[in-house]
């Protein structure tokens, strides 16, 4: 008997040293993956890192002989003598990259205090040798522009991030050429930010329309771009052009709720009210609100302006929508028992 046992602890140990070895050789072929694509791999090190952390008290109580995984103080030690073992290589973030960080700084405090402070980071910031930390400075100080409502500023420190990316490197240390990533998508999508701030000036908003066309035309999988065209022709009270562009981008993503609000406010502007309230009740599917939605398919049915197919539409919906709450409900039921 205690052969048999011996033998097949044998064997188990077997299997388990299988296991880790596949796993090392996972994280190797890993390690190589994403050095071959340009990542930092040291980034693999502050994941185990935070892994370990995570699943310190499961390790604590199962021993170590028994994991069926490598010891994750073991695969930091391996990923760390990888990245040693590397020569340096200087790594050159994308433009967007800055850009984001800059949008993001500025909409972590937009009160008058954090703005200025802000506002101090940037205009260091300008003075960088770096074309890219420049550009990012002068986007965050067009950014606090509109937020001040100084749009003639924000066009113009907007103006000058354009020039700085677009300037030829200069010979030296950072001459070497900047990967522009999205960074004109950002850059086209501020343009249009800057306009349709100014809602109340009627050829502000013809040129946004006019801007908003060529920005999708020139970046079409830009989503947020979308929203700005549509934004601007609903500004511009361009409602049937508006109206048909959300329909047909509807046809494609169905499950952005902000297609289905601007549709809703073309609706409303049209005078349309049946339709106004499918679209919100659409909306508010998509963002879990089932009973909010089915308040806006009762006020479509009761909509002066409802026809009949908007009624078999409203019905055929409401049917939908009141199976997925029971459905819903039973499953909660089922959580508690």
């Amino acid at each position: 008997m205690g052969v048999f046992m011996g033998g097949q602890g044998l064997a188990i140990q077997r299997q388990l040293n299988f296991s880790r070895d596949a796993e090392r050789e996972a994280d190797r072929v890993g390690f190589q993956i994403m050095g071959e694509a340009g990542y930092d791999t040291s980034g693999m090190v502050a994941f185990f890192q935070r892994m370990q952390q995570t699943t310190r008290n499961y390790s604590d109580i199962v021993p170590a002989w028994l994991l069926t995984h490598p010891l994750t103080t073991e695969r930091i030690a391996d990923i760390q003598a990888r990245v040693r073992e590397q020569p340096y290589r200087q790594r050159v973030d994308a433009t967007d990259f800055y850009l984001v960080r800059s949008r993001a700084r500025v909409l972590q405090d937009e009160s008058d205090k954090g703005l200025l402070e802000t506002q101090q980071f940037f205009q260091i910031q300008t003075e960088s040798p770096s074309r890219q930390q420049v550009a990012a400075g002068q986007y965050g100080l067009s950014m606090i522009a509109i937020r001040r409502h100084d749009y003639a500023a924000a066009q113009s420190w907007l103006d000058k991030a354009k020039a700085t990316l677009d300037k030829p490197p200069t010979p030296g240390a950072f001459s070497s050429p900047m990967p522009r990533g999205q960074s004109d998508t950002m850059l086209a999508f501020l343009s249009l930010e800057i306009k349709l701030a100014q809602e109340d000036k009627p050829d502000v908003m013809a040129a946004a329309v006019k801007e908003g066309a060529a920005a999708h035309a020139r970046y079409p999988l830009s989503r947020g771009l979308v929203w700005q065209y549509a934004d601007a022709m609903i500004k511009g009270a361009k409602y049937d052009e508006a109206g048909r562009f959300l329909r047909d981008q509807l046809q494609m993503y169905r499950s952005e709720p902000e297609l289905h609000d601007f549709l809703a406010q073309v609706y409303a502007k049209q005078g349309k009210i049946a339709l106004q309230h499918i679209s919100t009740a659409e909306s508010y599917v998509l963002q879990g609100g089932i009973m909010a939605a089915l308040d806006q398919l009762n006020l479509a049915r009761k909509a002066p302006d409802a026809t009949y197919y908007d009624q078999s539409v409203i019905d055929g919906r409401e049917r939908e929508l009141q199976a997925l709450r029971r459905e819903m409900m039973g499953d909660k039921k089922k959580d508690k028992d």
